[in-house]
């Protein structure tokens, strides 16, 4: 009971703190660094859902978070082109002609639909295929980098129907609303926040259900649960895609609020990204891979403009250190601490 009023006193306190206390005190530029962080924030839950709790080390979720991109910034191209109209970089590197597969995402409501049903499609597809074959561990994690090293090849590409290298970008509006305006950059960092919380409210009921401690079952001991009943693919392709759906919502969310979406933000190198901010964090906790995630990426940003040079061995210097002191990440630290005083 004490850890349940622990986790509704936190999720308050970050909700105060995304919803009042960083619009109160930071800058516009600030405020929209910290909504693309947020994003970053969106996935890591799904993360820490697959991986701290189900114990598949997803190497591959920029493959959900760059289909949830793609479809929203498709959507943002043809709402700038107009009724019937083209997209620019159509005209400079394609016939001038746009696919028939993207006529459909002119409409906003196929585009929302389409930002949770194409993630969740894909990793449905994926999960049933590699789960059913009993592929985990290493093997697993092989896999969905190699995917994501795939995806990213096939968006480079793509220039003339989605972007190629320089990807989908100089978005003007987001569903009616001038990208332009400050008022409306604030509202998308409203948005991006109310999503995590929301995404961290369904994923807490995920943990405290009958769901959340099959979950931790498969992980701990799969062959076991196979010989109660159960079968262990079935439980691990729903957080499998739970995550995919949660990743392809903060892709959908990172383009109007960054303004770009690229093969080099949806490829092996963002995806391991994403995996260090969880892992930092404490992917078995609740909201340890937020943090861990939105923390990390705020460093990266920060140290950068003071020691470009030498930011990268900071963070792998920190991966290290964690890993080898703190295998359950930074936010077991309070735990920790409570469990010697209690012992001393």
């Amino acid at each position: 009971m004490r850890g349940e009023h622990g986790k509704v006193a936190g999720f308050i306190v970050l909700a105060l703190a995304l919803l009042v206390l960083a619009p109160a005190v930071l800058s516009d530029f600030r405020l929209s660094l910290l909504g693309r962080f947020v994003c970053y924030g969106i996935v890591a839950v799904g993360i820490g859902l697959a991986w701290g709790r189900g114990g598949m080390l997803t190497l591959g979720q920029g493959v959900f978070f760059g289909l949830g991109a793609y479809v929203m910034a498709m959507h943002l191209k043809l709402a700038d082109a107009g009724p019937n109209g083209v997209p620019d970089f159509m005209k400079l590197y394609g016939s001038g002609v746009v696919p028939v597969w993207w006529e459909p995402f002119r409409d906003p409501v196929v585009t929302v639909v389409a930002i949770v049903l194409v993630p969740a499609l894909v990793a449905y597809g994926l999960g049933m295929a590699v789960f059913r074959r009993r592929v985990r561990g290493a093997y697993f994690a092989i896999l969905s980098q190699a995917l994501a090293a795939a995806f990213a090849i096939l968006l480079v590409g793509q220039q003339a129907t989605i972007g190629g290298t320089n990807g989908l970008n100089g978005f003007r509006s987001f569903f009616g609303f001038n990208l332009f305006d400050p008022v409306n950059k604030r509202m998308l960092f409203y948005i991006a926040a109310g999503t995590l919380l929301a995404v961290l409210l369904v994923v807490w009921q995920l943990y405290r259900s009958r769901y959340g401690e099959l979950l931790i079952a498969v992980r701990d001991q799969e062959e076991r649960v196979r010989f109660l009943g159960y079968d262990p693919a079935n439980v691990k392709v729903v957080a499998y895609v739970v995550a995919a759906v949660v990743a392809g919502v903060a892709g959908a969310l990172f383009v109007p609020i960054v303004g770009i979406i690229s093969p080099a933000s949806v490829g092996v190198v963002p995806s391991i990204a994403f995996l260090i901010g969880v892992a930092i964090g404490g992917r078995s906790t609740l909201f340890g891979p937020a943090l861990g995630a939105i923390a990390v990426a705020w460093a990266q940003t920060s140290l950068s403009e003071s020691f470009p040079s030498f930011w990268i061995y900071f963070q792998g210097a920190l991966f290290v250190l964690v890993v080898a002191f703190l295998p359950r990440g930074l936010s077991t630290v309070g735990s920790i601490l409570t469990r010697r005083r209690e012992t001393a």
